[in-house]
């Protein structure tokens, strides 16, 4: 049975307690495909700055580097953000913070590309809204924004399915799909926001 609200960043904070690598970022031949996929996605395209929501303990962040000339990486876990700082020291470019969107997001500047994986169906309704509302005003026009999601069962408050879906209402026709591609476990979907 789903959960009817959002999991609030305890939750993720009580994960990253526990172990360092709470979903086998690090080790699963599953992730390590996923995150193939996830750069090949963005192809040649260096991206001026860029947002990843949800970084956890970097190892996505760490692959995300290359493409962009500014990253900042956000997560609600103070531990996974240690380990995030850790695995990324070496990049001067790469900014973590810790912040819980949708309720509170970057102010004063935009993004060219943004970056949700695994993340959008930990939401509800209303976080999904909000989320889609704080996403336009954080990507810049013709930017790029990125979603990765399990498309198998969950107890999440969202499958993958029905989280991304909700959003891609919640941006309406502020956004148009690049690319949709299923594979056997989980969905990638590219969206290009309108230019203004």
């Amino acid at each position: 049975m789903r959960a009817a609200k959002s999991l609030p960043p305890e939750y993720f904070e009580r994960m990253f307690a526990g172990t360092p690598d709470p979903w086998d970022f690090e080790t699963s031949p599953y992730e390590t495909a996923k995150y193939e996929h996830t750069l090949d996605a963005l192809g040649e395209r260096r991206f001026r700055r860029a947002l990843e929501i949800g970084c956890a303990n970097g190892v996505l962040t760490e692959r995300l580097a290359g493409h962009c000339e500014e990253l900042l990486a956000i997560d609600v876990s103070e531990t996974a953000l240690g380990a995030a700082r850790a695995r990324c020291a070496r990049y001067n470019h790469v900014q973590l913070t810790r912040l819980s969107f949708p309720g509170e997001a970057p102010i004063g500047t935009s993004f060219d590309l943004i970056i949700l994986s695994e993340v959008a169906y930990y939401w509800d309704e209303t976080d999904l809204s909000l989320a889609g509302r704080k996403l336009l005003d954080l990507l810049a026009p013709t930017g790029d924004l990125l979603l990765v999601h399990w498309s198998g069962e969950t107890d999440y408050p969202q499958s993958g399915d029905d989280a991304v879906e909700s959003l891609h209402g919640a941006l309406g026709s502020e956004v148009e799909t690049v690319l949709h591609e299923r594979r056997t476990m989980y969905r990638l979907d590219l969206w290009r926001r309108r230019p203004s």
